[in-house]
C-alpha cells in the first residue's frame, strides 16, 4: 500500500500544483497529514480508508499493559459514532445532536475553542432515524468541517472556531437529515444526505472549499442528467463483463414517478483515489421498505459509485440488491487496496455490504472479482451469480413474493445487516480486513404506506432475534450471540477467523503495524486482539457502551489510542431513546432493534466520554 499511495500523492501533488497553487498547497497537507502517522486526519486514517496506522509502539507483546491516559466527558448523553481527528497538536471531538465541536490541546487536555451550531431541535430530532449520531469531522485548507444533524454544512477556523462559512444542504422539514462525516478533495467538501425513511431522494454533493458554493450534485435515481451517468460512457457490470448502462438506466426502473421519493440516500463513508481521481461510495435502500409498493429494479438505491471528483460523472455504478426486500441499505464504506485476485493484480475496491455478502471489485472498471458471505448463516441469497452480478434470492425469503401483511420470518441477516456503518481496518501485513459484525436474523412484514413529505415512509414491522448458526459453516448451533469480530481476505472471499461477541461489534476498529487490531463492543469494552490469530489480548471498560470507531496516533514520541463512548446507534436506541418499556409489545420499537438488545441495559448507560489510553512511562 505504501509506495502505490506516494505515487498517488506525487501525480495529484503536480497536476494541483499546475491548476492552482493556493489549493495545492491546502490538499498536498491534507495528504501529508494523511501520510504522517502521528496524525488521524481524516475518517478512515488516509484517502483509501484502510484504517490502518503503521504505529507500532504498542504492539502484540505489550499492549496487556495499556492503560487510561486521559478523558474527556462531551457533556451529550446520545450515540457516539466516528472518532477524534488528531492534527498536530490538537484533538478535533465531536458529538452527536447539537453537534459541538472541541478542539483540544494535547499538551494540556484542555478545550482550546468549542463551538455549538445554532440548530432547531424541534424540527431535526424527529426526523433523524434511528439515533441522533454524527460520524465526524472532516480537516482540509486550515478548516474543520462539521455536517449539521439539520443538514447545514459548516467550516469553521481550525485555530479559532469561528464560522468561515455555512450551506444548507438540504431541507429538514421534508424529512432531510445529515449524520455522516464529510470528506475533503481537493478544492471540494464531499457531502450526502439522509433521509430514506422519509421518501427523500439521495445524493452526493461536491461544495467549495473557500466559498461553501456548490460544485454538482449527483443523484441516486433519477434521469441521467439528475444522476450525472452518461449512458454510453458510465459502465455496469452485467453478462459476464464491464459494459454501457444505457439511456434511463434508473428511470426504466421504476414505476412511474416514484424515483421521486425513492430514497438512496447517501450517509455513510467517502473514500478517494487520487491518482484516478474517482470518489468511491454506496447509496442506500429504495424507499419504502414494502417491495410491493414499488416494482423493479429500484436503479440506482442498493448501489456501489465511482464519480469523477471534480464533475461528479459516473464511471461506473454496481447495484448490489436490487428491489431491495429487507432493508439491507448499501451504504457502508468502501476500502481502496491494491491486491492479486486470481493471479492478477487488481486496483480493487472492497465493501462489506448490509446483506452479507462481501464484495470485491476492480476501482478503475467496476468489474466484479469476488462476491462471498462473510457470516455463513445469510440465508436471504444462496449466492451472487457473477455473470449478472445478481444476488439468487431464496423464495421463502422474499418479503415481495410472499406479500403484503405476511411476516417473512427467519430472515438472516437482519435489516440492520451482518454489518453496519462501523468501518472495517485493513491489514498490508496480514492482507486480512476486519469487520465489526452483526449475527441477527429478523421477521419482516411490509404493510401499505402513503407518503407524506417530512412523515416517515417506511411500510414494513420487523421484530430480530439471534442467528444462532455458525458464522463459518452457517450451521445452526444454538448460540446466542448477537455479533461477532470477523477477519476475511477479500481476495478469495474466505473467512480466516472469527470471535463471538454477546452483542452487536457496532465499532469501527483499527489495525496497526504493532500486530494489533483494537475494536470497541457495545458494553463499552475497548478490545486489542492480535490480528494473525484474532487471540484476545487486552479490554477494558469504558464508561458507556462503544458504538465509536477506535484511532490511533502519537504525540511527543507516544502511541496514542482513543475512542468515544455513549450508547446508542440503531442497536442501542432502546436505551438511548427510552423506546423499551420493558414488555414485549415493545419489540418492535426502533425498527426491531429494541426486542433484540433488551438485556444491553444490564450492561451498559448513557453516556458521552472520550477514552484515550496509553503504555505507561
Amino acid at each position: 500500500m505504501k509506495k502505490p499511495f506516494k505515487s498517488w500523492l506525487l501525480a495529484s501533488s503536480v497536476a494541483a500544483i499546475l491548476a492552482a497553487p493556493a489549493i495545492a498547497t491546502a490538499n498536498s497537507d491534507l495528504e501529508k497529514l494523511s501520510q504522517n502517522p502521528a496524525n488521524w486526519s481524516m475518517w478512515g486514517g488516509n484517502y483509501a480508508g484502510t484504517r490502518y496506522s503503521e504505529l507500532d509502539q504498542i504492539n502484540t507483546s505489550n499492549v496487556k499493559n495499556l492503560q487510561p491516559a486521559w478523558s474527556f466527558s462531551t457533556g451529550v448523553l446520545r450515540g457516539h459514532e466516528g472518532g477524534p481527528l488528531v492534527i498536530n497538536d490538537t484533538l478535533y471531538v465531536h458529538t452527536p445532536f447539537p453537534n459541538t465541536v472541541y478542539a483540544i490541546d494535547q499538551k494540556t487536555q484542555s478545550i482550546i475553542w468549542e463551538y455549538t451550531p445554532t440548530q432547531d431541535a424541534d424540527v431535526t430530532v424527529p426526523v433523524m432515524c434511528c439515533d441522533t449520531v454524527n460520524r465526524g469531522l472532516a480537516y482540509g485548507d486550515g478548516k474543520i468541517f462539521l455536517q449539521q444533524s439539520d443538514t447545514v454544512l459548516t467550516a469553521l477556523d481550525a485555530k479559532t472556531g469561528k464560522r468561515v462559512w455555512s450551506v444548507q444542504n438540504g431541507d429538514p422539514k421534508l424529512g432531510m437529515t445529515n449524520t455522516q462525516s464529510p470528506l475533503v478533495v481537493k478544492d471540494k467538501v464531499i457531502t450526502g444526505i439522509s433521509g430514506g425513511e422519509f421518501g427523500v431522494r439521495g445524493f452526493l454533493a461536491a461544495y467549495d472549499i473557500k466559498t461553501g458554493q456548490l460544485a454538482w450534485k449527483g443523484y441516486s435515481m433519477g434521469p441521467d442528467s439528475d444522476t450525472l451517468i452518461d449512458p454510453s460512457k458510465t459502465t455496469t457490470w452485467k453478462d459476464g463483463k464491464v459494459a454501457p448502462v444505457g439511456p434511463n438506466s434508473s428511470t426504466s426502473t421504476w414505476e412511474g414517478d416514484q424515483w421521486k421519493i425513492g430514497g438512496g440516500t447517501t450517509w455513510g463513508w467517502y473514500s478517494y483515489d487520487p491518482k484516478l481521481n474517482l470518489v468511491y461510495y454506496g447509496s442506500g435502500n429504495p424507499s419504502t421498505w414494502n417491495p410491493v409498493q414499488r416494482p423493479g429494479d429500484n436503479k440506482w438505491s442498493m448501489s456501489l459509485w465511482a464519480r469523477d471528483a471534480d464533475t461528479g460523472a459516473v464511471k461506473w455504478v454496481y447495484q448490489m440488491t436490487p428491489h431491495d426486500e429487507w432493508d439491507y441499505d448499501g451504504i457502508n464504506e468502501t476500502v481502496l487496496v491494491d491486491q492479486e485476485v486470481k493471479g492478477k493484480l487488481h486496483k480493487t475496491i472492497v465493501h462489506f455490504d448490509r446483506n452479507g455478502f462481501g464484495y470485491t471489485l476492480d476501482r478503475e472498471t467496476g468489474e466484479l472479482l469476488v462476491a462471498e458471505k462473510f457470516d455463513k448463516s445469510v440465508n436471504w441469497a444462496t449466492h451472487v451469480d457473477m455473470n449478472t452480478g445478481r444476488p439468487q434470492v431464496v423464495s421463502k425469503y422474499s418479503t415481495e413474493q410472499n406479500g403484503e401483511d405476511v411476516n417473512t420470518q427467519g430472515v438472516c441477516p437482519a435489516a440492520l445487516g451482518s454489518k453496519n456503518q462501523q468501518p472495517v481496518s485493513y491489514s498490508p501485513q496480514t492482507g486480512l480486513f476486519y469487520i465489526s459484525g452483526n449475527h441477527l436474523c429478523m421477521d419482516y412484514e411490509p404493510f401499505e404506506v402513503s407518503y407524506t413529505a417530512g412523515q416517515p415512509y417506511v411500510g414494513a414491522t420487523l421484530t430480530m432475534q439471534p442467528a444462532g448458526a455458525d458464522v463459518l459453516t452457517g450451521q445452526p448451533d444454538g448460540s446466542t450471540n448477537l455479533g461477532q469480530f470477523t477477519a476475511y481476505d477479500a481476495k478469495t472471499g474466505k473467512i480466516a477467523w472469527s470471535n463471538k461477541e454477546p452483542f452487536s461489534v457496532w465499532s469501527g476498529s483499527v489495525a496497526t503495524a504493532g500486530g494489533v487490531v483494537f475494536y470497541g463492543t457495545l458494553e463499552g469494552y475497548l478490545k486489542a486482539v492480535d490480528a494473525k490469530t484474532g487471540q484476545e489480548l487486552y479490554k477494558f471498560k469504558t464508561p458507556s457502551g462503544i458504538i465509536g470507531n477506535v484511532n490511533t496516533w502519537s504525540y511527543n514520541g507516544k502511541q496514542y489510542v482513543g475512542v468515544l463512548s455513549g450508547i446508542g446507534g440503531w442497536a442501542g436506541i432502546g436505551i438511548a431513546a427510552g423506546l423499551d418499556s420493558g414488555k414485549e409489545d415493545s419489540n418492535s420499537e426502533g425498527l426491531g432493534a429494541v426486542g433484540a438488545y433488551r438485556s444491553l441495559s444490564s450492561f451498559t448507560k448513557l453516556g458521552g466520554t472520550l477514552t484515550v489510553f496509553a503504555l505507561p512511562n
